[in-house]
């Protein structure tokens, strides 16, 4: 079996017009825009949607328990679709990430290799999608040119999850910002098909226009606990690493700030040159982030400014994130999350959005350490931070962590009501109709803490 896997088959160029690439689904707006990008570039794939119980049982079975918890979930998911019998498995390949850095995921493509084989899938090949030259044989070609539409669509799949949330909480007529959103990822989506939609023209044309869109959308602006999401990559984005956390939350009346999945590519991209101006390294190694996130740059300022011109609260640039680990923690951090994790807690407290879900896979360390493990430290700086890290894994119960994040809801609705107290409106008093006031309205309660 070991030299079954030594010899696992490659994904070839050829296989481009015969084979359907299946994607893991980690962040579902993101990537049903990446999966187009895919589709204009002449690959057939599709986004698999499959969850359930079977998913992490099937994880469980091919990978040992101890892995990282993701793994277990995107080899699981693989494995069930495999099994399902709607696809012909002599022309099907999966797809998966390698980050090239020090956390496990960069290994999960030789795990799901092992579990293929172990399976009985030994002839389906495994895509590396990477941007630091891992798996050069994979048969997908990093070009420029689709990574420029990789970060255009990531971008917009941020500004729509920004818009839906903080425009579905506060909707009159129930369910407009999910239809909206809907609407803008087919013509996102539709756009990319055509090759069209990612220059730097087009996307000052468009963010605009989606987000006036959204501001459109008639509210109730009333005072509600405000709850960030940070934590691991995969249990932050994914509905079935987190137990649909998004959607828990907004049955608990809750406004969710997840921030950007864009904030942790420019984190990648800015990483190796502060590794080497820590540890030493040529003038290129030193400064080539700075041009990567000087043209990711472009488009950040884009969505800033749309969002703030329209009412919405709107991130940090990254630049300014990262002045938010001074005297904190250090840059150095980089295994995982690592500073990331701390900064974004940081802004959004800073934000407003002081009540904070840590969702961490059981005993991944760099959460612990800069995740659960600075909670103090920001409790110190930030005497309003009331943040809960979550534990997932196939042993954690969803019940009992739904329970801990009431339990720091309580904490949060005690601390909205006092607030409303002490200013003496009633806590119902909704913003003006009036779209310029509903806007004003939105930017103080986003400014204000909870």
């Amino acid at each position: 079996m070991e030299l079954e896997f030594q010899n696992y088959p490659k994904f070839t160029p050829e296989m481009k017009k015969t084979h359907k690439i299946l994607i893991p689904n980690m962040a579902p707006v993101q990537f049903r825009i990446l999966a187009a990008v895919m589709r204009q570039a002449g690959y057939t794939c599709e986004l698999l949607e499959n969850c359930g119980s079977q998913v992490s049982e099937l994880g469980l079975k091919y990978v040992h328990n101890d892995t990282c918890y993701p793994a277990l979930l995107v080899i699981g998911q693989f494995l069930d679709a495999l099994g399902s019998g709607k696809y012909d498995l002599d022309h099907t390949a999966l797809i998966i990430t390698q980050t090239g850095g020090g956390c496990r995921a960069s290994n999960y493509i030789h795990l799901l290799r092992k579990a293929l084989v172990k399976a009985g899938y030994g002839q389906v090949p495994v895509v590396s999608l990477n941007f630091s030259g891992l798996e050069k044989d994979s048969g997908f070609p990093m070009t420029l040119p689709l990574m420029r539409k990789l970060l255009a669509c990531i971008y917009y799949g941020d500004l729509l999850v920004a818009l839906k949330a903080q425009t579905e909480p506060y909707e009159t007529h129930k369910g407009d910002a999910a239809a909206l959103q809907e609407k803008w990822l087919d013509t996102i989506c539709g756009w990319v098909m055509e090759d069209k939609g990612w220059s730097g023209r087009e996307i000052k044309a468009a963010m605009p226009k989606i987000a006036r869109e959204f501001a459109a959308i008639p509210v109730h602006r009333v005072p509600k606990v405000k709850v960030g999401v940070v934590g691991e990559i995969y249990v932050k984005y994914s509905p079935l690493g987190n137990n649909d956390l998004e959607k828990f939350l907004a049955s608990q009346d809750c406004e969710v700030n997840l921030p950007g999945l864009m904030g942790f590519v420019q984190y990648c991209a800015y990483n190796p040159s502060e590794t080497a101006r820590l540890y030493g390294g040529t003038f290129l190694e030193k400064n080539v982030s700075d041009v990567i996130l000087d043209y990711i740059e472009s488009m950040e300022k884009v969505m800033i400014r749309v969002l703030k011109d329209n009412g919405f609260h709107a991130p940090l640039p990254f630049r300014e994130l990262v002045k938010l680990t001074d005297g904190v923690i250090s840059t150095g951090n980089k295994m995982g999350e690592g500073w990331l994790l701390t900064a974004e807690m940081i802004e959004l407290v800073r934000a407003g959005y002081e009540n904070i879900v840590c969702a961490q896979p059981f005993g991944c360390l760099p959460n612990h350490i800069c995740g659960k493990g600075m909670i103090n430290k920001i409790r110190e700086l930030y005497p309003q931070a009331n943040i809960t890290p979550i534990d997932y894994d196939p042993s954690a119960t969803r019940v009992n962590q739904e329970n801990r994040i009431k339990l720091m809801l309580a904490v949060a609705r005690e601390r909205l009501a006092e607030k409303a107290a002490g200013q003496g409106a009633p806590a119902d008093q909704a913003a003006s109709a009036a779209p310029k006031e509903r806007r004003e309205g939105a930017a103080e309660l986003q400014a204000a803490p909870v």
